[in-house]
């Protein structure tokens, strides 16, 4: 493409024609209060001269003091906007990498332990995915707004790569699209700055834990417009049960262009190469054994993943209160794993567990592209801000599975192992194609810097195809659907310290081919202080969700059944703050009345499972300041309350609530050196969480890693 003085012309008069659209659209919704205000006064009304506010970075998320405190103040987690926490009308929670760094959360279910509404851990020892709900159902995921998909069966991300990691509870397709209605968890990457900075670690601990790992960078040109990251973690480790593994090869590099102030360009290359196993399979009923026991097969034992991801982002200022914002993802991904699962423990005195086969085969590529431009603007004392896009997203995966209910039974008093089948080939094997078109609009308006009004509509396309492998005849079937999501929110804010927000929210799911996709709804209001006194934000809120055409799942094999509607109604409590300059805290409570409604059903008026009534949790850590030659130390001590909930739809079976304590002590060496040691499960607590045809699993035990770090 040749590139001349006209084309440029032809930008910019686009430009101004682009802006002039926007600039319609939005001073039509702003003023609108204005005139019917003026209508019922009878009185004319003569506007003010219209003021263009520039939008500097306000279209970049700033995530700077993310590595130096536990308290956010701002989350594009409601929407692609960067929007101020305490105004956003929705509950959201913000864990910086501060924080993640101080509890040593190594995986996103630790990172989450303390947020309120989310709930985990319900398989124990079950390693293969990140099993955590918020509000009672599996989230989505999104990487810098772009769409992941679900925890339950994706990939366990790596929390090393992350600046931060915000957790949106409720519905969310209006912002970000297809979603389940009780949150969603938006990752952000961490990428180069504009400066010299890094640090280096090395851990070891329980489980023949070994960890070494590094976050360094700086500017490559002397004007500071393109910079380098890079970040990378590797460890070899076992697990907590018998011949099991933890090993893990991380590594993310990232160039940043800054051709002028007001343009970015980064790039992002990461590789995830893991080799571990997929848990211990559980135990029989009735038995206490310790937590390492193993009742499948040594050489048929594996759980492994390798992910390539590229990412591309761009941010551009036109100015007079417009900006663009791209961003772009590619990767592709191979997971595997493989067990002896116990199945049943026999009753006739024989000391057997009869036991099968399973496991999966599973490559995925993805590629999802989001382009938006935003535009704010100032009218009289109306802010305005509005932000139209479109994102596309095509995810293939082809999976092969085995379910083989004929393995050798095992004598759960003296274990003899059988070894890995000679062969063992699939017995089922879907290959799914999805693709996904959005467009979105999101409006903010901001009245006399008090009452804000968000609105948020956006239309999906989901065009959904699955093959069957091993059919004959009619392997694949297709579905088309259209879905239009809204969002309406306000806050109001009666000083700079409180806000109180009311919110309806929807949202929609793919479903399975032939079925309707799963929709909810959510009603919400709460209110939200944020001190000048000292960095802090403490939230209160209700909701009443509404999740509907629901295929759920009811054993470890992960059988789905089909629930018609589930309503919760909850409270949830949640404090971050930074108290005084040597003691942080963090606490949440949240508190969910689950219903299954289906009339006539089996299940009708049951809770659903994994599903806690009640959960609580504190973190609290305080800083003796160093005197002469010894430096800080900073002790933190945790814990967390899951009461006990339901463990299938027919609530027959219930795990046990327990209160588990965590801990961490800090001690800088040096100005820059600190040896830190943590300690997850401190007592070494020990309760069901899940069971199923006389099968149990436990919570993990104690874990205690110490690691020494230097920064620069």
């Amino acid at each position: 493409m040749d590139i001349n003085s006209t084309g440029r012309r032809s930008n910019r008069a686009f430009s101004r024609s682009l802006k002039t659209v926007l600039f319609g659209c939005t001073a039509l919704v702003a003023l609108t209060p204005a005139m019917l205000f003026a209508q019922e006064a009878g009185s004319d009304t003569t506007l003010a001269p219209i003021v263009i506010k520039g939008s500097g970075t306000s279209s970049v998320l700033n995530t700077e003091n993310d590595s130096k405190s536990i308290v956010a103040t701002e989350t594009t987690g409601v929407g692609k906007m960067p929007t101020d926490i305490l105004v956003a009308p929705a509950s959201v929670s913000v864990i910086t990498s501060k924080e993640i760094e101080e509890r040593a959360a190594d995986s996103v279910e630790k990172v989450v332990q303390y947020t309120a509404g989310v709930s985990g851990d319900f398989y124990g020892s079950d390693d293969r995915y990140d099993y955590f709900d918020i509000r009672g159902f599996v989230p989505y995921t999104y990487r810098d707004g772009l769409a992941i998909g679900r925890t339950f069966g994706g990939v366990r991300e790596e929390p090393y790569a992350f600046e931060r990691i915000e957790v949106l509870k409720g519905t969310s397709s209006a912002g970000f699209g297809v979603a389940e209605p009780g949150g969603s968890v938006n990752y952000v990457t961490k990428l180069p700055k504009r400066e010299r900075f890094g640090e280096v670690y090395g851990t070891g601990g329980s489980f023949a834990h070994k960890e070494a790992g590094f976050d360094f960078g700086d500017n490559i040109t002397e004007d500071d417009t393109l910079s380098y990251r890079l970040t990378g973690k590797f460890q070899r480790a076992d697990g907590e049960y018998d011949y099991s593994r933890d090993n893990e090869n991380f590594i993310m590099g990232g160039l940043t262009w800054r051709p002028t102030d007001v343009t970015s360009l980064s790039f992002v290359f990461d590789h995830l190469d893991k080799r571990g196993t997929p848990g211990s399979g559980g135990q029989p009923y009735g038995t206490d054994f310790r937590r390492s026991k193993f009742f499948g097969e040594p050489d048929y034992y594996f759980n492994d993943t390798n992910r390539n991801t590229y990412s591309l982002l761009l941010d551009h200022d036109f100015g007079d209160g417009l900006s663009f914002s791209s961003k772009a993802r590619y990767s592709n991904s191979k997971l595997d794993f493989g067990s002896v699962y116990p199945s049943s423990l026999r009753t006739d005195g024989s000391h057997l567990i009869d036991r099968y086969y399973f496991g999966s085969d599973t490559a995925s590529e993805q590629f999802v592209i989001d382009a938006h431009l935003m535009y704010e603007a100032n009218f009289d004392n109306v802010e305005s801000r509005t932000l139209a896009g479109i994102d596309y997203n095509n995810f293939k995966s082809e999976n092969y599975g085995v379910y083989v209910p004929g393995a050798p039974p095992i004598n759960w008093l003296d274990p003899v192992y059988s070894g890995a089948p000679s062969s063992i080939s699939p017995t089922y094997g879907t290959r799914n194609d999805q693709k996904t078109t959005g467009l979105y609009l999101q409006e903010d308006l901001t009245f006399a810097d008090r009452l804000t009004v968000s609105l948020g509509l956006r239309n999906d396309w989901l065009d959904l195809s699955e093959t069957d492998l091993f059919a004959i005849s009619n392997p694949t079937t297709s579905g088309n659907h259209s879905e239009f999501s809204k969002r309406v929110g306000v806050s109001y804010k009666f000083t700079e310290e409180w806000a109180a927000f009311a919110s309806y929210g929807e949202s929609v799911a793919p479903p399975a081919i032939g079925a309707d996709p799963t929709t909810g709804k959510q009603y919400e209001v709460g209110v939200k202080y944020r001190p000048d006194a000292f960095p802090a934000l403490f939230t209160a809120s209700i909701y009443d969700l509404t999740k509907g055409n629901i295929t759920t799942y009811d054993s470890v094999t992960y059988i789905p059944q089909t629930v018609k509607k589930v309503r919760h109604r909850g409270l949830e409590l949640e404090a971050k703050a930074e108290v005084t300059d040597n003691i942080n805290l963090i606490a949440a409570y949240s508190y969910i009345d689950s219903r299954i409604d289906e009339p006539g059903g089996a299940n009708d008026g049951n809770r659903l499972m994994h599903v806690p009534k009640h959960m609580a949790s504190a973190w609290g850590t305080y800083t003796l300041e160093g005197e002469g030659a010894r430096g800080d130390m900073t002790f933190g001590l945790g814990a967390r309350y899951v009461g006990s909930y339901f463990t299938d739809l027919a609530n027959t079976t219930k795990s046990e609530g327990a209160v588990v304590f965590d801990a961490a002590f800090v001690y800088k060496i040096q100005k820059n050196t600190t040896l830190q040691v943590n300690a997850s499960n401190l007592f070494d607590e020990k309760h069901l969480v899940h069971q199923n045809n006389g099968i149990i699993f436990y919570n993990p035990g104690r874990t205690i890693m110490a690691t020494l770090r230097q920064t620069w």
